[in-house]
């Protein structure tokens, strides 16, 4: 392991930074609700006004951020950037490395509750044997991977880093992959250009292509498949070719995050006692 190229990490939002995000809910302007079904149009308003009412009344950042810090972190330079990850040893006689790779809009956090599952085993009523060493990375151009202005990685670089970040940085000669959404791309991509490296891959995303043509006479479950991917084409196609234009239209009003992804996600605001 470079240790000397390791800096340790700590996530620490300036509270002015909160009380900027505080006033811009404060100050959300919201449309009328259609005189339709609730959700027959997209999200519902008054699910909206709730979602924001928590976010703004009920949401505490800072236990958020406390759990995250719960984790051992390091940026690293690599590739022209500070590259973020967790580094959490497994508790077991020989832990396997794994590299957990986060989705799109994801970040590490969603690994927080399997992290320690992962890493002790044990004490959740498992076999110490079945221990992994687990190092989840900020995907590059991402939360804690990312500075304004740096350039931007496709999948191909992406896969690079995290293979040399396992291997040359961190001295695992063989490692596990697991990777889901935009991570099951990365994990796919690591087990086809370093076989060598990798004791295997899971995914819980099938990084497949996506043509609605490939199929000259699909069957009925190939029929589902192909209108589920004509969907997905789309989205893709947009993300792509008008990232920009969704970046923008997503960041400069923070609020809008909340119907574009809260509703797919199943978010359900908690109640307030009072």
């Amino acid at each position: 392991m470079r240790d000397k190229d390791l800096r340790p990490f700590r996530l620490a939002v300036p509270e002015a930074v909160l009380e900027d995000l505080r006033q811009r809910l404060a100050h959300t302007r919201f449309p009328d609700e259609p005189p339709l079904d609730p959700w027959s149009t997209g999200t519902s308003v008054s699910y909206l006004k709730e979602l924001i009412d928590y976010w703004l009344h009920g949401f505490d950042w800072r236990a958020q951020e406390a759990k995250l810090n719960a984790f051992r972190q390091f940026t690293v330079p690599m590739a022209g950037i500070d590259l973020h990850f967790i580094l959490e040893q497994g508790n077991g006689p020989n832990p396997m490395p794994l590299l957990l790779s986060h989705g799109w809009p994801g970040s590490v956090i969603e690994f927080h509750k399997v992290l320690p599952m992962l890493t002790d085993p044990a004490r959740f009523g498992g076999d110490p044997a079945d221990a992994f060493t687990v190092v989840a990375p900020s995907l590059p151009g991402y939360v804690f991977s990312f500075k304004p202005g740096q350039k931007r990685f496709n999948i191909e670089e992406i896969t690079e880093v995290f293979a040399t970040l396992m291997t040359d940085v961190l001295g695992f000669k063989r490692f596990g992959a697991q990777g889901g959404d935009w991570g099951a791309f990365v994990s796919s991509r690591l087990g086809f250009a370093f076989p060598e490296r990798l004791i295997g891959i899971h995914l819980n995303f099938l990084a497949v292509r996506r043509d609605p043509k490939m199929v000259a006479n699909p069957t009925p479950e190939e029929k589902v498949f192909l209108l589920f991917s004509g969907i997905f084409v789309g989205f893709s196609i947009a993300q792509e070719q008008e990232r920009e234009e969704c970046r923008e239209a997503l960041l400069i009003p923070t609020r809008v995050l909340v119907p574009y992804f809260a509703p797919a996600r199943g978010v359900v605001p908690p109640k307030r006692s009072g």
